[in-house]
């Protein structure tokens, strides 16, 4: 067998078994159901809001908030949509946005992440999902 021939058989065993590369997976263009939080979601596009990408870079934050993302992992009675909220930490300052599943889950997050050693505010920009 030749290259071109082990690289066809390959990509048939993983097709036919479900996997399948990110750039083979597609959503048709006409898809009428948006993802959960894309309209939470739009308000990022905005410059003025706080997004992952302005998390800064120096062992401390870094450090908070890797410290927040695993306390917020280690309560398991946390919907996934908590378990993946958006977080930035940066000179003390959490800041928390994206979806999580009701009040009193928007509530016990920020009252986690405010426990973590090095957090000295919260500022909860969680939204409540339907």
């Amino acid at each position: 067998m030749n290259k071109t021939s082990v690289a066809l058989l390959a990509a048939c065993v993983l097709s036919s078994a479900g996997f399948v590369s990110a750039s083979e997976r597609t959503v048709p263009a006409d898809s009428a159901t948006p993802a959960d939080n894309t309209a939470v979601n739009k308000r990022d596009q905005d410059h003025d809001t706080t997004t992952p990408m302005d998390q800064p870079n120096n062992k401390v934050d870094i450090d908070v908030a890797a410290n927040v993302r695993s306390a917020i992992m280690d309560d398991k009675s946390l919907s996934m949509k908590a378990h993946n909220v958006k977080l930035v930490a940066s000179g003390g300052v959490v800041v928390l946005r994206g979806p999580v599943a009701s009040a009193d889950e928007k509530a016990r997050v920020a009252k986690i992440v405010g426990a973590v050693a090095g957090v000295n505010r919260v500022d909860n920009e969680l939204d409540i999902a339907n």
